[in-house]
């Protein structure tokens, strides 16, 4: 029999964990972190936390209820934090278990570990290349399938049992004319459903969207319809977006080259995340500064304002995080931002009233200034209704358990797979926090 043990995730936007377990044997996928329970963002580093206290605020899963079964690999989906944000925390809870990924996420997840204050952690991490199987016993084996996302090298994780395949489809989108080239790999997903697919794990963050997602290239249009135009008349310009989202940072690189501007990636996420893609061949800096340091920031940011016209800034801090670089512009520090300014918001607003909250006083602060505001020039990283029913006729799974979601969410889900033929208590499974799903 195979279990699903939903350990995070199933009742909330973040801190995704899953066990997929059979005749005793268990692969854990994803280890993440929910950012919004600790008011922290892309520059802080969660590993200097102490895990009790995470775990007191419910900002890393609770997996207590798998920490004593026999754990044969951990896998990675992508290098998202509220995917990979916590192996430094809860993988010494597994000694000595190899964690899978994908090149980019795997550099990631190391980049995570070596930061860890509190823990040694001893696991061994390999890189995984898209379509390759690794047995991990004798029944059990991994394979990762490229599908696309807003963050390089993410994967469907597929676990092959002698029952059929696990899919856990991460967070996706189908995305045919990605800027950097990714595509998803239909042939193996066609495959997969010829095979036979036991269970399908989805995540559900825009099932209720009654669309098919936009691609990224559709973003790309939309920066360039501005900055091209309305933003060649501008003195100050400052994008904000996921320091994770390599392909919207190439083509804000491409952008400012063509306007003659110089891109300057102000933070220290940004110049992490951008520097593992160059190292990777997956993004191309030409023309561009990525800085980390505080000193520098605040030299460099100094240059900047004595002569706006000449650069376009990136910094951190869409959500209105606090102590990220455009909430600290907006509280009159770093930069003195105002009416020459315009902000481009090139990132949604993440679905939690926190995130609500913090946004909201962020525009109020910045429009106090007199800043000129450019808001969703954006798409979504994560599939809609039309691209899960796409999914679902791709892989004709036996039986579903919709994941990564609050309890809405993932009932959106259940009434999506219903119009597709199956029954929700035979074959969909809405699950929470810490239970167990039994697959007949």
């Amino acid at each position: 029999m195979i279990k699903i043990h939903t350990v995070s995730g199933y009742e909330e936007v973040g801190k995704n964990m899953t066990a997929v377990e059979y005749n005793g044997e268990v692969v854990i996928i994803d280890m993440g972190i929910r950012l919004d329970r600790v008011l922290i963002h892309e520059d802080v580093n969660i590993q200097e936390f102490p895990t009790k206290e995470l775990q007191k605020l419910g900002a890393i899963p609770d997996d207590s209820g798998i920490k004593h079964k026999k754990v044969v690999a951990i896998a990675f989906t992508h290098g998202h934090l509220d995917h990979i944000g916590a192996v430094g925390k809860l993988a010494p809870h597994y000694p000595d278990v190899p964690i899978y990924g994908t090149p980019y996420t795997i550099k990631l997840a190391k980049g995570e570990v070596k930061s860890e204050k509190y823990f040694e952690v001893k696991n061994p991490m390999y890189e995984t290349e898209y379509g390759e199987i690794v047995q991990v016993s004798e029944n059990l084996a991994i394979e990762f399938v490229q599908i696309t996302h807003s963050i390089p090298q993410s994967a469907m994780v597929v676990v092959h049992t002698p029952e059929g395949a696990v899919v856990h489809t991460g967070d996706f989108k189908f995305d045919n004319n990605n800027p950097l080239g990714e595509r998803p790999d239909y042939k193996r997903l066609k495959e997969l459903g010829k095979e036979g697919v036991k269970v399908l794990i989805a995540e559900s963050t825009r099932v209720a969207e009654p669309t098919k997602t936009p691609s990224e290239a559709v973003a790309q249009m939309l920066l360039e319809d501005f900055f091209l135009y309305e933003g060649m008349e501008a003195d100050g310009l400052i994008a904000t977006t996921f320091a994770s989202h390599i392909a919207r940072l190439q083509e804000l690189i491409w952008i400012a080259n063509k306007m003659g501007r110089q891109a300057v990636l102000v933070g220290r996420s940004l110049a992490k995340y951008t520097g593992i893609a160059k190292q990777l061949g997956l993004i191309k800096m030409k023309g561009a500064r990525a800085i980390r340091s505080p000193n520098a920031v605040r030299k460099v940011l100094r240059e900047v304002s004595q002569a706006r016209e000449n650069y376009l800034l990136i910094v951190t801090g869409h959500q209105g995080e606090p102590g990220a670089v455009l909430t600290r512009m907006a509280n009159g520090e770093l930069y003195d931002i105002g009416k020459r300014d315009t902000v481009v918001f090139s990132a949604g607003t993440i679905p939690n009233p926190l995130n609500r909250a913090q946004r909201y006083v962020l525009e109020t602060k910045l429009r106090m200034r007199g800043v000129r505001m450019i808001k969703d020039l954006h798409v979504s990283g994560h599939a809609s209704r039309e691209d899960h029913r796409y999914l679902l006729r791709l892989l004709n799974p036996e039986n579903i358990v919709p994941a990564h979601g609050e309890f809405r969410m993932l009932t959106h889900y259940a009434e999506l797979a219903e119009e597709e033929g199956y029954l929700i208590g035979r074959d969909v499974f809405v699950s929470r926090n810490g239970y167990t799903v039994e697959v007949p």
